[in-house]
This record gives structure tokens, C-alpha cells and sequence, in this order.
């Protein structure tokens, strides 16, 4: 069990980025920005996906302003200047798509926040499933678990990232349990055994790295 809020506590005054662990084609990286510190407009010639990990931050798309909160994301369009700051401090991940093709839920629209956990909905002793944006590379995707349900024990087909959203859940990773609650994340090894089930009700978000 880790934290990528707790991993990477904004220090005051500074900007810090770290590449993650995970191997992948696309570019994942986490950033602290200090109390009153930013991160000047800029563009990447792809598409760019922040989700926040804690704090809050503000997002300004070619002068258009955004709040970014944690467990909420934005979408960026490739060639699209936006800057980022924050007067008490901001923790986010950043994934550079760096394959051209991918597809994208229309729930989500490019320069608009979310709130993950509002993307999807519990059904009575089922488990939702929302795949958020996806590649031949990687998958972001959303689970809403009722009370009592769980997934059976399988391997994963590649690297992976929970992000709890809402929540109490219990991962059960290579025969030994691990209670994870809203704001903890878990990391997953390629081909790792696991299982996931919810105490009481539990959303939480999943980015598989398949390449």
C-alpha cells in the first residue's frame, strides 16, 4: 500500500516531478507543487492526462481557468497551452499519451474537470465498469463495487495503478490481504495474483500499462 499524495508532499516553494515506476510507452509522472508556486503555460505536441492526487490546483487551458481537485482529472488536447498553480499546494499525475490513437469515453471532454468517482454509478450486488480513455499501450478505467461483491483471483496483464476513490476496499495480492480506503493507491505487478473486494461500498480507479 502506498500513497502518491503522502509519497510526494508538496515542499513550499518548490516544483517537483518524479518519473513513476511503471514501464511504459506512454509517459507517467508525478508532480508537488509548492504553497504559491506554478508551472508556466506550455504545449506538448500529444494528448495529456492530469489526475489529482491531492491539494487543490488551478488549470488555465488558453485563459480559460479550471479547478483540479484530488481524485478528479482533465483532459488536454495536444498543441494546447495551459499553465498550472496553486496557493496552498498540489499533487498530480501525468500521463503523456504518446500513441497517437486511443479512444476516449464521451463522458469526458477535453479542458473539462471530473470528478471520477461521479462518472459512474453502483448497481445493486453488481460491479460497474467504466473505461475512461484507453490505447494499444494502456487503460484508465473506473469500478463501482456494491457491498459484498468482489473479483476472483487473476493475474494482471500488465502493470497497474489503484487509485481508491470512495470507500473501503480490501486487495488480497499474492495470498496476503491489504485494506485500502479513499485516497491510498496499490501497485500491481505484471502477472501478479490478486483479488479486490469491497467493505461496504467502494469505487476506485485502474490504470493497466499493457505495453
Amino acid at each position: 500500500m502506498f500513497s502518491i499524495e503522502k509519497d510526494h508532499t508538496p515542499q513550499d516553494y518548490l516544483t517537483i516531478s518524479a518519473k513513476s515506476n511503471i514501464q511504459s510507452e506512454n509517459t507517467i509522472s508525478y508532480f508537488s507543487l509548492g504553497k504559491n508556486t506554478d508551472i508556466s503555460a506550455e504545449s506538448y505536441s500529444k494528448h495529456v492526462i492530469l489526475i489529482g492526487n491531492g491539494g487543490i490546483g488551478e488549470i488555465n487551458i488558453e485563459g480559460q481557468m479550471s479547478t483540479l481537485k484530488k481524485d478528479e482529472i482533465i483532459f488536454i488536447l495536444k498543441n494546447t497551452n495551459y499553465g498550472i498553480s496553486t496557493k496552498e499546494g498540489l499533487v498530480f499525475s501525468e500521463i503523456i499519451l504518446d500513441k497517437e490513437e486511443y479512444i476516449m469515453n464521451e463522458l469526458i471532454k477535453a479542458g473539462e474537470v471530473f470528478k471520477l468517482k461521479d462518472l459512474i454509478p453502483y448497481q445493486e450486488g453488481s460491479i460497474v465498469n467504466l473505461d475512461v480513455v484507453s490505447n494499444e499501450s494502456f487503460k484508465f478505467v473506473i469500478m463501482a463495487f456494491d457491498e459484498g461483491t468482489e473479483l476472483s483471483e487473476h493475474a494482471a496483464p500488465g502493470e497497474a495503478i489503484i487509485f481508491a476513490l470512495e470507500g473501503k476496499g480490501i486487495i488480497g495480492y499474492e495470498k496476503e490481504e491489504h485494506p485500502i480506503s479513499a485516497g491510498e493507491n496499490f501497485h500491481f505487478a505484471k502477472g501478479g495474483m490478486h483479488t479486490v473486494k469491497a467493505n461496504g461500498k467502494f469505487k476506485m480507479g485502474l490504470l493497466l500499462v499493457l505495453k
